[in-house]
């Protein structure tokens, strides 16, 4: 089927007014007008919803209309592989950066007491084993994983559906399907460029948001050097890590990011992948003239399993727990957790606290002292927000330098 995805290139003049929506949201957030906040707090709420709403349809048609028309092609298996070829070399070196300043920083223990105050704060979220959490990614009927937002069983029941509709491509029936989810899929991108053409107000709404709980105190007395370990190794992975690996596949790393730019700012205020995807989709189809077959196959498949930022935080945390609980901190226990935290991030889902309760749970599960998570969660937002912007990033370049790949080996 002919692609009819018009490509725009960067929007200079689209950049400028998200530019100018995000500083005057950050000012109006600093005013301390608590009708403002409660008003900005209500359109960030709708926005998130929004795209939430859209992100899981987005999810399932795109992977099920790719897999359908790319299904019984040799490339399909390409694709997969290299797309998990590179979240896999990524987020190994997103946990072994963190394990890196970890060692080097050397946060210290916290007092008893603090820890003993966290413990309440933990007692409310019902933490889960991790086969508990990999069984909830099967589901027992079809309604569940929609009804739930269950990002990982979407994927595979939308990658059960698309296999089974290119394996019955000569059926009639399965044809006239197919054209049906394409034509469900035009809608739903229509809708995302008008979500997307409004989203200024959403912007403004966001940054003063986040402008509001960094005036009220919320990062103020953080755990100091726990916090620089987590957000430095983000920093790193954001930008220097993977402009390098674009620049080693002969790609302009400025010129990716500046088409991304709408999406990571995007993911900066969602604190979402999922939710993030529509837009992420819409800057590297049309910004950086990815093949919609390759973008709308890899990227809905990496807002699930590509979780850079969510490995670091997962590694660093369970050390910075353990340390805490009087475990020695050998280098074999070190890279035994770099293996556990690369793991749980691409079993976790991409939404708002995911990696946060991943970790609860991973900590329950060896009776380390939880309570710590209860002090981190006040400034948790923060990192949330920083952590889901890498990963978004992240999910555009493994896209760009799979999709070079592909046309290169096209042409040649």
């Amino acid at each position: 089927m002919a692609e009819t995805t018009v490509k725009r290139g960067f929007n200079g003049k689209q950049f400028a007014i998200w530019l100018a929506a995000l500083l005057i949201g950050g000012f109006l957030g600093t005013l301390g007008w608590g009708w403002l906040n409660d008003f900005f707090n209500f359109i960030a709420a709708v926005y998130t919803r929004l795209f939430k709403f859209i992100a899981v349809p987005t999810i399932a048609l795109a992977i099920m209309t790719t897999l359908a028309m790319l299904g019984a092609k040799k490339n399909t298996g390409k694709i997969f592989l290299n797309t998990v070829t590179y979240t896999l070399l990524t987020t190994l070196i997103a946990s072994g950066v963190g394990a890196l300043l970890y060692k080097f920083i050397a946060p210290g223990n916290l007092p008893s007491e603090l820890i003993q105050k966290g413990q309440t704060d933990v007692q409310q979220f019902k933490s889960i084993s991790y086969y508990d959490h990999i069984l909830s990614v099967v589901p027992d009927n079809i309604l569940t994983p929609v009804a739930s937002g269950n990002v990982l069983s979407i994927l595979l029941v939308a990658s059960a559906i698309g296999l089974a509709i290119a394996y019955l491509k000569e059926s009639e029936n399965a044809q006239v399907l197919l054209k049906c989810i394409l034509g469900l899929q035009e809608v739903l991108f229509s809708l995302i460029r008008a979500l997307i053409w409004t989203l200024p107000l959403g912007i403004t709404a966001f940054a003063a948001q986040l402008s509001a709980q960094m005036s009220g105190g919320v990062i103020v007395g953080s755990l100091g050097k726990y916090v620089a370990v987590v957000l430095a190794g983000n920093v790193i992975q954001f930008f220097i890590v993977l402009p390098l690996l674009l620049l080693c596949r002969g790609i302009n790393p400025l010129r990716v990011l500046r088409g991304m730019t709408p999406a990571v700012l995007m993911a900066l205020f969602t604190k979402s992948s999922a939710a993030t995807l529509p837009v992420n989709i819409e800057c590297v189809e049309n910004n950086l003239n990815a093949k919609p077959a390759v973008a709308r196959f890899i990227l809905p498949v990496c807002c699930t399993i590509n979780m850079n930022g969510c490995a670091a935080f997962i590694l660093v945390t369970s050390l910075f727990v353990m340390q805490n609980g009087g475990m020695q901190l050998t280098w074999g226990t070190i890279l035994l957790w770099i293996l556990i935290s690369v793991i749980s991030a691409v079993g976790n889902a991409g939404v708002p606290m995911g990696c946060y309760f991943l970790t609860l749970s991973l900590m329950s599960g060896i009776n380390a002292p939880i309570g710590i998570l209860g002090i981190i969660l006040p400034i948790y937002a923060i990192i949330d927000m920083i952590e889901t912007a890498v990963n978004i990033w992240s999910d555009a370049c493994i896209c760009v330098i799979v999709d070079k790949k592909l046309k290169k080996e096209d042409v040649e």
